[in-house]
């Protein structure tokens, strides 16, 4: 089975906030280290999701450890961000390694956190591992269009990782300052952080639905496009393979002084 040249895809990453984290990346690439590495950062990005989660999860002692989640989230788009773009400025990619251990990282931190802010006593255990799994939806229709179009789009509608973490960590703030009202409505009572992330996950799902939809149907045409260039490739050599055998039993006549079939 060939490789998909992960090296040369499209990679789509309009962000609400990437003139800010474009040339902060880029910045940061220029001065690291050469001590510091893209494993090292991707080290770096995992433990800051064990940080987050731990901290959301000791927010039942304090909420000051909000904050503490809040630092976890930025040292997390440190790490998970920095990694690729470091790669590149030093020009020491690995695309399929990077690609897998990224992604696989990626999926842990991800499911730690959540579960880490359904411990935690401002969102109900179920909704958290809700927007757990709406973020994973998301991320499998990033990789399956990755994988069918060689476009790796990190964006939807200008929203990514980055914004999601700094959506979470305005969360944190609201809920350290005014803590976290409920609301009775017709499902039951509701807490503000669990409003928060319901309307987190329902942007993701929502979008990665309206990708899939059209990415589903750009596929068919283009599979069915595909089909129809086979057949009348097929049907031309079958009338060159008739136009051909006819040829030669007309010649074969002529030699034998018989006259054409």
């Amino acid at each position: 089975m060939d490789q998909p040249n992960l090296k040369e895809h499209q990679r789509i990453n309009d962000i609400l906030l990437g003139p800010l984290e474009r040339p902060a990346l880029a910045w940061l690439a220029r001065i690291m280290p050469a001590w510091v590495t893209p494993d090292l950062l991707t080290a770096i990005g995992f433990l800051s999701s064990v940080l987050v989660a731990v901290s959301y999860g000791l927010t039942s002692v304090h909420p000051a450890f909000l904050w503490l989640a809040s630092l976890g989230f930025v040292l997390n788009w440190f790490g998970d961000s920095l990694d690729g773009t470091l790669a590149r400025y030093r020009k020491i990619e690995r695309p399929h390694y990077g690609f897998f251990i990224d992604h696989l990282v990626d999926t842990a931190s991800v499911v730690l956190i959540f579960i880490g802010l359904g411990l935690s006593p401002y969102v109900n255990l179920t909704v958290a591992l809700l927007g757990a799994i709406s973020y994973l939806q998301t991320s499998i229709v990033v990789y399956l269009l990755m994988i069918t179009k060689g476009v790796f789009r990190i964006s939807f509608a200008k929203i990514g990782p980055t914004e999601v973490r700094a959506m979470a960590i305005l969360a944190n703030a609201i809920i350290f300052f005014i803590g976290n009202p409920t609301f009775t409505t017709s499902l039951g009572v509701v807490a503000l952080y669990d409003i928060i992330v319901v309307f987190v996950a329902t942007l993701l799902l929502v979008f990665s639905i309206i990708v899939a939809v059209q990415t589903g149907a750009e596929l068919a045409r283009q599979d069915d496009l595909a089909r129809e260039k086979k057949a009348t490739v097929r049907k031309e050599r079958r009338r060159t393979k008739v136009k051909t055998t006819r040829r030669s039993s007309t010649a074969r006549g002529a030699i034998h002084g018989m006259p054409p079939a």
